[in-house]
């Protein structure tokens, strides 16, 4: 198991990302466009929660929020 892993926020992001797109199959009338933007974000959120943990410097761990101070 990775570190980020444990991290709480990561655990919740993973939830977000399976609630989104729960919504996104229930909900097909939604334009393509925005189905895209919703799943590739909430994506995101977990992977830049992953990268940022991986980073060992206090600067660079500040750059990705108050999580790591």
């Amino acid at each position: 198991m990775f570190d980020f892993e444990k991290l709480e926020v990561y655990k919740r992001s993973k939830e977000l990302n399976k609630e989104i797109l729960e919504f996104l199959r229930k909900n097909k009338q939604i334009d393509s466009y925005l189905r895209d933007q919703l799943y590739r974000t909430s994506l995101s959120i977990a992977i830049n929660i992953a990268e940022g943990s991986g980073k060992f410097s206090k600067t660079d761990k500040r750059n990705f929020g108050s999580l790591w101070m």
